[in-house]
């Protein structure tokens, strides 16, 4: 069973980011397995060519780094030409009704006055992604949950109306990940894209770095240490962090502290030693082009490999092969 997971170039790599999924990616994931940065889909809004190529680059390095397989990861604009036809084929399966009706292109559409036809189709690209590769599973939040079952209504659409080449997906909520939310404001999610990065923990941070954000981490009222995300959210979340890193409950932490200021030396000693040797790994990479060029070949050649015999089905069967 082969599950497909993702992530877009929309930024700088997170803590969020490595505890919530790319952590999991590494110790879980089965050699059928596939992980993939999506830098095609950063393209339905305004982006700078150079930057969304250097943060692919990035993304890559530090996918590798945590130890995510090279044979397993690869770069979506890699597999252009492929997902390209498929894309098409997916667009002429697909209505226009039901590609409005995503959520996500009503919140991003609404008042616009020039929307991005690509953010329309974004969604039959989405399901070629995963149907190319005839993936299983994809695990998703719920804000991607209707891009799956819209790419398992194409999918079966496409089976009964032309012949059996695609399998049909399923939507999987990954576990539960530590929350990690904004140090500067943690009623918001940790984010790649904020343009404040003051309370944004990156991976690729130097320890000195993380270290001034983790003081300046916002805290609350009173002096006890108590694990309460509502009345107290800015220790609750330096708490989760904590957990994330360490293991173990916040609650359960939280009665070992007698003051902010500790909490706040230990986390940052536990980010720094979980980031570290992936920084460290990251930044040989990046340093040596040659080589993280050969691991992005590598995984594109595979996953071409494994969509090339669905593709040409698909081309053959609506009589375009």
């Amino acid at each position: 069973m082969i599950r497909l997971s993702a992530i877009t170039p929309s930024g700088h790599v997170h803590l969020g980011n490595h505890l919530g999924a790319i952590r999991r990616w590494a110790a879980e994931g089965a050699p059928d397995d596939l992980y993939f940065i999506s830098d095609l889909h950063g393209m339905t809004g305004a982006h700078n060519p150079a930057v969304l190529r250097s943060l692919a680059r990035e993304q890559l390095a530090v996918l590798i780094a945590a130890g995510v397989g090279e044979r397993t990861v690869f770069v979506q604009s890699d597999l252009a030409r492929e997902l390209g036809a498929l894309t098409w084929i997916l667009e002429c399966t697909c209505s226009y009704g039901e590609a409005a009706r995503m959520i996500q292109f009503k919140e991003k559409s609404k008042g616009q006055a020039g929307v991005r036809l690509s953010l329309l189709t974004y969604p039959a690209l989405m399901a070629a992604d995963i149907l190319l590769q005839g993936a299983a599973q994809v695990p998703v939040g719920e804000d991607q949950r209707q891009h799956v079952e819209l790419a398992r209504v194409l999918a079966r659409r496409f089976n009964a109306t032309y012949g059996e080449v695609f399998t049909v997906p399923e939507a999987v909520l990954p576990p539960a990940a530590a929350r990690v939310r904004d140090l500067s404001d943690p009623t918001r999610k940790m984010s790649k894209s904020t343009r404040d990065s003051v309370g944004v923990l990156f991976v690729l941070d130097d320890p000195d770095a993380l270290r001034r954000k983790i003081k300046r981490a916002v805290t609350d009222g009173g002096s006890e240490v108590v694990y309460e995300p509502e009345a107290r959210p800015g220790l609750a979340n330096l708490l989760d962090i904590l957990a994330g890193c360490l293991g173990g409950s916040p609650a359960e932490l939280a009665a070992s502290f007698s003051s902010y200021g500790a909490v706040k030396e230990a986390v940052t000693e536990a980010v720094i030693e979980t980031l570290t040797p992936i920084r460290t790994a990251a930044q040989a990479l990046l340093a040596d082009p040659a080589e993280l060029d050969r691991i992005r070949k590598q995984g594109a050649t595979r996953a071409a490999e494994r969509g090339e015999h669905r593709l040409a089905s698909a081309l053959r069967l609506v009589g375009a092969g």
